[in-house]
């Protein structure tokens, strides 16, 4: 807070123009791909339109049961508490404003696209209209998808003359003032005065699932941390002109929240993106709350051929949860990963483990030297090309021990920023004359492999047979 709050540039951005704040609009459609993002981005701009007549409806897209994972309240609890303070936070904004709430499972935007963009298309503003979304760089899947059927379809024929804008909600959390994916040229701001400014505040009051912890379970933590939400009540918003660089955002404006995820398009995850997922959620994939992850990471660990190890590297470590359960088969560990956010986790999280090391790195540009034991590949190798790939393949045979292992794990099912689907993943492993499979795990969704310089089976290796 205090650094964006410190950046002259944020105070110094252009006001919207006439042409686009809501005085001059014959109709608002606010977006929200979760009960909660139309106050946060966009609740002054709404309380403003209501207050002189103009005609305002917030389509809230999904249910918001994701906002807290793992958390000790039933999923219907949870999605009846964020409908009603929807409810009650829209008529603060405005009695007259319209709120249309369709309860698709959080999380899904991108599966019920078609859906969603059908139900959009009468509720639009039309010419001379304002339509408000999500950004679509704030790093939330739904966030992006919702932004770029938004785009879409302000840009059919019948649309012309529709103003869109755009309102960052993440980006306060994961960026700051000099980040690469910060779009400062197209970044506008809108001052509220005190009638908006008093409504937008009263109506995030009423969000107290997201502003305080649900019970005295850990997991029930607030979503909305007292110094994030300080960026909303600021007494001003800020939007993304759509059009210029907003539209060009998805190689650093995609999150891989669930099993990666990102545009149609296939695009590259970047150092950027993965900062943003890790930033936004302390276990972005769940993988500590979700038994599939637990299971598959059981697995993992169980195909070791192997009871103990020298040296140990994994690529990909996240937050550090697999690294975890490897450590006590590593007389020396070191786990790598791109994200800065993610390392600082891993290493909190692992700071009693003296033999692991976590570091940031890009193992297939600059992959580390010496000779190991055991290299693990978990959810990782289908964000690098295969021309990339391939060398980090190369790397890592060549500094393979006699008798070091590789595994392989990865998730089967199709996913935008994947670069390369998980079989062509294990195929190029498998490709590798001097490595040999020794287990094969696959599943409905993901295929676990086993490969090594030593063709031996664990029964062979340990003198069963």
């Amino acid at each position: 807070m205090e650094t964006w709050e410190a950046d002259p540039r944020l105070l110094d951005l252009p006001q919207l123009d006439g042409a686009v704040v809501p005085t001059n609009a014959s109709r608002v459609v606010v977006l929200a791909a979760h009960p909660d993002d139309e106050t946060l981005g966009a609740g002054g701009l709404i309380a403003h339109a209501a207050a002189r007549g103009i005609p305002v409806m917030v389509v809230v897209v999904t249910d918001g049961a994701a906002s807290h994972p793992g958390s000790t309240s039933s999923a219907e609890d949870l999605v009846a508490t964020r409908a009603e303070e929807a409810r009650v936070a829209v008529d603060l904004l405005g009695h007259d404003v319209e709120l249309v709430h369709w309860s698709i499972a959080d999380g899904t935007v991108r599966e019920a696209r078609a859906e969603i963009t059908e139900r959009l298309r009468p509720l639009l503003p039309g010419p001379g209209g304002l339509l408000v979304a999500p950004w679509r760089g704030d790093g939330h899947r739904d966030h992006r998808v919702l932004g770029e059927i938004a785009a879409e379809l302000a840009a059919e024929a019948d649309q012309a003359g529709t103003t869109v804008l755009e309102y960052p909600i993440w980006l306060w959390h994961w960026g700051s003032p000099d980040h690469p994916d910060v779009p400062w040229p197209s970044l506008r701001l809108s001052p509220l005065d005190a009638v908006a400014d008093a409504a937008k505040r009263s109506a995030l009051a009423a969000y107290v699932s997201q502003r305080r912890p649900l019970s005295t379970a850990p997991e029930d933590a607030p979503v909305l941390h007292p110094v994030f939400e300080r960026h909303f009540t600021r007494g001003r918003e800020v939007f993304v002109v759509a059009g210029s660089q907003a539209d060009g955002r998805d190689a650093g404006g995609q999150d891989t929240d669930g099993q990666g995820a990102g545009a149609a398009a296939s695009v590259p995850a970047t150092e950027a993106t993965f900062d943003r997922t890790h930033a936004r959620r302390a276990d972005p994939w769940r993988v500590t709350t979700r038994w599939y992850e637990r299971r598959k990471r059981a697995l993992t660990v169980a195909s070791l051929p192997r009871e103990r190890y020298g040296r140990v590297l994994e690529v990909g470590c996240s937050i550090g949860v697999l690294t975890g359960d490897l450590a006590p088969a590593a007389d020396r560990l070191l786990a790598l990963d791109v994200s800065s956010v993610a390392v600082q986790a891993a290493r909190e999280r692992l700071a009693n483990m003296p033999h692991v090391t976590v570091e940031q790195a890009d193992a297939a540009a600059d992959y580390p030297s010496g000779t190991f034991d055991l290299v693990v590949l978990s959810e990782v190798g289908y964000y690098l090309a295969p021309e990339a790939f391939g060398r980090l393949v190369d790397s890592i045979v060549d500094g393979l021990a006699d008798d070091g292992d590789v595994v392989a794990c990865h998730w089967t099912q199709p996913e935008g920023d994947f670069r390369q689907h998980a079989d062509d993943v294990h195929a190029r492993l498998g490709a590798d004359p001097r490595l040999h499979r020794v287990s094969h795990h696959v599943e409905g969704d993901f295929v676990l492999d086993v490969f090594s310089r030593d063709p031996r089976s664990v029964a062979q290796r340990t003198g069963l047979r």
